[in-house]
């Protein structure tokens, strides 16, 4: 059963507003002396342009200086009055990203649903390495990716990877967490982001690992010989998957915060007759009655879509790494402006990213009406 969904507190979209309309809230950092393209206009031509894969600022100029006059007049420009790289890349440099990030995070949570009376968020971070340079580490972007929609609800940077753990604290704030769950990996197994889940009434996913070295000594020292299994088996790609599941109610031992239970995942994976086994431990703040042994194994393997069908795709389909976007905020700019079209894309059905950039790349209106319809 879906419920309404819910907007991130930090940002308020008055009713449900086109993207083209959203652009409008953001604030144009250039001097009103001289500008002769509005920022929604440029910001518009840049997601339409990612939209059929489009990788660069030259990219883009290229795509934009290619359009019909018809095609630029639907996002606002004028046809004799296009903007060139150079602009859309001043434009994007100088821009509030992190601002850029919250707006269309609170655009893409109304356009997503809960399923079951919950939504199931996955945190993450990535490095845009192609940015870095001699002067200047990379930027280190960490997302909160919707399990379900596959869209990208927000977007922090940080100046290293170092610093995640509080940016993750930071992106959490700015979502409403009532009736949501969320799923991170070990590094994140922290009080401190447990007790700020349950506190704003979220429930957490976390992965036991050896930077929790008692917990983890003692998860591993239960008896799981004694604990009914959840078992599935999937086949696909040249291998045997097979997941098993034992979850119990967490002893009264276990100090973490709100920990409701722990779990034993195996996973055993066949390949050419060449079998590998891997075990890992996670403690949820969700009880029996919220997350069963399936439903508990569906959030956590669906945790890694967050590598599988964000950061994959930035790094393959896209090239992100190998991006030579590097001046000011552009290179963080630009990511979300890859995020948005991944999501958009999901929210319109594609599951092949590449295959969707190929095809609105071959049809550019239709490119255009995914990113004023959704």
């Amino acid at each position: 059963m879906s419920s309404s969904p819910t907007t991130p507190a930090r940002v308020q979209l008055p009713g449900r507003p086109d993207l083209l309309t959203l652009f409008g809230s953001v604030p144009d950092p250039r001097h009103r002396r001289g500008v002769r393209h509005a920022l929604p206009v440029i910001l518009a031509l840049g997601v339409a342009a990612v939209l059929t894969g489009a990788r660069s600022f030259a990219a883009i100029g290229e795509w934009v200086a290619d359009q019909s006059g018809e095609t630029l007049a639907a996002l606002g420009a004028g046809a004799g009055n296009r903007p060139t790289e150079s602009t859309i890349r001043r434009a994007f440099a100088r821009l509030d990203a992190d601002l850029l990030d919250r707006v269309l995070g609170a655009f893409l949570w109304t356009r997503t649903r809960v399923a079951d009376g919950r939504r199931i968020i996955a945190i993450d971070g990535k490095t845009v390495r192609g940015a870095r340079t001699a002067n200047a580490v990379a930027p280190h972007l960490v997302a909160a990716f919707d399990h379900t929609a596959g869209t990208v609800l927000g977007q922090v940077a940080v100046a290293a990877k170092s610093n995640e753990i509080p940016a993750v604290r930071d992106l959490l704030a700015t979502f409403d967490l009532q009736a949501v769950v969320v799923t991170v990996d070990a590094m994140h197994t922290q009080t401190d982001t447990a007790t700020a889940i349950t506190a704003a009434g979220g429930d957490y996913v976390f992965t036991v690992k050896k930077n929790q070295p008692r917990l983890h000594a003692a998860c591993k020292n239960l008896p799981w010989k004694d604990v009914p299994a959840h078992r599935v088996t999937s086949t696909g790609h040249g291998r045997r998957v097979t997941r098993t599941i034992k979850v119990i109610d967490a002893p009264d031992w276990v100090t973490f915060a709100g920990a409701a239970q722990l779990a034993q995942v195996r996973r055993t994976v066949t390949r050419a007759g060449s079998k590998s086994v891997e075990v890992v431990y996670l403690i949820t703040s969700a009880d029996h009655q919220a997350a069963p042994p399936a439903t508990l194994a569906t959030w956590i393997q669906g945790h890694w879509g967050i590598e599988n069908r964000l950061h994959w795709c930035r790094d393959v389909t896209f090239d992100e790494d190998r991006s030579q976007v590097r001046t000011g905020n552009a290179p963080q700019v630009m990511a979300t402006v890859r995020n948005t079209a991944i999501s958009l894309l999901r929210l319109t059905g594609w599951t092949n990213i590449a295959a969707g950039l190929r095809h609105h790349a071959a049809h550019p209106d239709q490119a255009i009406t995914c990113l004023l319809t959704c």
